[in-house]
């Protein structure tokens, strides 16, 4: 776990200093980045975004294009450095994750997130009244379900810093979204418990037991679980994906949940549709 020191608009810990405006001299410039290597060898990175551009997909895209140059390395340093970016925008965190949370959305209702076509499919999959996204990070998706998809929305993250995160944007935004901090591999919900369970871009976060974690969705969901993957020629490192999936990974699933048949297809990634009433309950 990363220890992180916020001071006004500059973010340190072990692996990125993070302010905005240059981080000194000699940095250099990748999009609305400036990086550079301080005296000890950390990498510092200065930003131009502030309340009205900070989103997920902006800052997503800045970090990289300082990956694709081998600045940046690694999930760790990949979170710290967008959270530092974050909370550098303004001089209150407050007002920084909220304008994160509302630009963010903003883009994806409009489309302009590279996650929009990939939420608007799964929302027309959802089944039934009630929605449970597992693996919900920042909690996009379940803020998108409770605004009009569904009555009842729960949301669960094994951190328990986004579970915290979204918990508190949920109540300012007057969200239905219920949040609880829980495993994919052993969710903290009773069988048949919502209509729907969703595994958005999950699955390759996991270093093993996909299995598992779909078989538990199962045992949660009264109508339909709900898969997505990204589809990568490398695993992205950065995003802390372990594992490259293809649509005969997705067949493989199909076939170990008892549900050969089951719908699978490309949008963005592949999906799989999962029936709950084939569990054998």
């Amino acid at each position: 776990m990363t220890t992180a020191l916020l001071s006004q608009t500059r973010f340190v810990t072990d692996c990125v200093v993070v302010q905005r405006g240059s981080p000194g001299s000699g940095a250099q410039r990748v999009g609305a980045l400036q990086w550079r290597r301080g005296r000890t060898g950390r990498l510092e990175i200065g930003h131009d975004l502030d309340l009205a551009t900070v989103s997920d997909a902006r800052v997503v895209a800045e970090l990289e294009g300082l990956v694709q140059c081998g600045v940046l390395k690694g999930q760790q340093q990949f979170e710290d450095a967008a959270t530092g970016v974050i909370l550098t925008c303004a001089d209150d965190a407050g007002d920084c994750w909220r304008a994160f949370y509302a630009n963010s959305l903003r883009e994806l209702s409009v489309g302009r997130s590279p996650f929009a076509p990939i939420h608007k499919r799964a929302l027309s999959l959802i089944s039934g009244s009630s929605l449970l996204e597992v693996g919900c990070c920042f909690g996009f998706f379940a803020l998108q379900a409770a605004a009009g998809h569904c009555a009842d929305v729960y949301a669960c993250d094994i951190s328990a810093g986004a579970v915290r995160l979204l918990d508190e944007t949920a109540r300012q935004r007057a969200s239905k979204v219920q949040v609880e901090c829980g495993d994919a591999l052993a969710l903290p919900y009773p069988d048949d418990f919502v209509d729907t369970v969703t595994l958005i871009h999950l699955l390759e976060h996991l270093p093993a037991g996909a299995d598992i974690a779909i078989a538990e969705a199962l045992r949660v969901a009264r109508r339909r679980v709900v898969i997505a993957v990204p589809f990568e020629q490398v695993a992205s490192a950065h995003f802390g994906h372990h594992h490259t999936l293809t649509p005969q990974t997705l067949a493989r699933w199909a076939e170990t949940a008892g549900q050969p048949d089951a719908l699978t297809f490309s949008d963005h990634g592949g999906w799989l549709v999962l029936a709950a009433d084939h569990n054998g309950r």
